[in-house]
């Protein structure tokens, strides 16, 4: 019978701390604030190869052990890989005071475009807040004719202003040039659009995520609200955008680590050996729905929006989105079947974080390891309390969680 067990760590000192690193969006479920825990687990397992992080989000493992353990870094979601090369892949030169100034002259001509007024300016009460509010979502029904006009029409009134909106598709259009001319290679691209999320995810009135903005229903409310709306998000980026070449040149260095966008079974089909780290959603929501905004800023693909009853969606959530098995509770068995089968047919070590209000409960997840890993993995669990973020998804801003470690160590 498979029971709770301490972990078998290897001797203090042969234990490889935990790089410390900068942390570029709000994320939940993020490991951070664990990632000793997370870190220890892989160790006991570890014995030779890569780190597979199969779900790897925000991108923590990376950031952690990137100097230590060659990763392979995967999720399906587009922005994570980004994310994950300005941990894993250095940059080279990068002119950030060229950069800027091409962001400031596309801005400026896209500004001279808007006849509508959009300031937060002059405004004495809560319904002249609202009625500029409303001018800068109505910016969805007008029809611009230069490219980068994607998130001043689909998001100007939202979680951004249409000011930042402006800067968001301008600092967008600086970086794709460099790009174009061979300035910018992946790992330059990567870093400069992660700190554009970073910029986002910091001037945004949301809640850190991109489910539902807030409405300014009170003149509390309201004043919050204006605080973000008042952020200058070009500011934001390149502040961040200059710490971040630098912490890139003094911290990174690449360890032949490699970056996937795919399924979590298919990216299981390309590994030999190693250890995989899998941190699943455990939730009925998707990630895709609470960041959405970051994938479309990363596709720039123009997605339908989403419609109910003839009208878009408030969330203005892409039509096409990943919905995960895990996230579903007549699918999330058999997606812990494919994931313990894609580990053994690997030959890969396993560390699992499971949180006690997952979907599925442990001794059901224990059932699977055993049925699927059968008699050639020894299993174990180690737990951890901590809190845990919800990001504003109930009344309270954290709650207690037991998070839990399934080992499965080949023997």
């Amino acid at each position: 019978m498979t029971t709770l067990a301490a972990i078998n760590y290897a001797p203090e000192e042969q234990l490889v701390t935990p790089r410390p690193y900068p942390q570029l969006i709000k994320y939940m479920g993020s490991k951070a604030k664990i990632i000793n825990f997370v870190s220890e687990s892989i160790q006991s397992i570890y014995n030779g190869g890569v780190v597979c992080d199969l779900f790897s989000g925000a991108a923590s493992l990376s950031g952690a052990l990137g100097a230590s353990y060659p990763i392979l870094t995967n999720d399906i979601q587009h922005y994570s890989s980004l994310i994950a090369s300005v941990y894993l892949k250095p940059v080279k030169k990068i002119d950030s005071e060229s950069l800027m100034q091409d962001a400031t002259d596309y801005y400026k001509k896209a500004r001279a475009k808007i006849t509508t007024d959009i300031e937060y300016e002059g405004f004495d009460s809560l319904e002249a807040f609202n009625e500029i509010e409303e001018r800068n979502r109505a910016l969805i029904d007008q029809t611009f004719r230069h490219h980068y006009h994607l998130f001043v029409k689909n998001y100007s009134g939202t979680w951004w202003s249409a000011e930042q909106c402006l800067w968001i598709d301008a600092i967008k259009q600086a970086i794709d040039k460099r790009v174009k001319n061979g300035e910018f290679k992946q790992a330059e691209y990567a870093l400069a659009m992660s700190t554009l999320l970073h910029a986002m995810a910091y001037s945004s009135q949301g809640t850190g995520h991109y489910a539902q903005y807030r409405d300014a229903k009170t003149e509390s409310s309201m004043l919050d609200i204006n605080i973000y709306r008042q952020k200058r998000l070009q500011d934001l980026f390149i502040n961040k955008f200059d710490q971040m070449i630098i912490w890139s040149k003094e911290n990174v260095t690449d360890l032949n680590h490699s970056i996937t966008t795919l399924d979590y079974t298919d990216c299981l089909k390309k590994l030999k050996g190693g250890t995989v780290y899998a941190d699943p959603p455990y939730a009925f929501v998707h990630y895709s729905r609470f960041y959405h905004a970051m994938e479309t800023l990363c596709l720039y693909d123009y997605p339908e929006l989403q419609v109910k009853g003839g009208s878009i969606v408030k969330g203005r959530y892409r039509e096409e989105r990943h919905q995960s098995p895990f996230c579903i509770r007549t699918q999330v068995n058999g997606a812990f079947e494919d994931l313990f089968s894609g580990v053994k047919k690997a030959g890969a070590n396993l560390a699992l974080s499971y949180s006690d209000t997952a979907m599925i409960s442990l001794e059901t997840l224990l059932d699977i390891s055993k049925k699927t890993l059968s008699s050639g993995y020894e299993i174990w669990v180690e737990d951890m309390d901590h809190q845990h973020m919800t990001m504003g998804r109930q009344n309270d801003r954290s709650r207690d969680v037991k998070e839990l470690m399934l080992l499965a160590r080949k023997k």
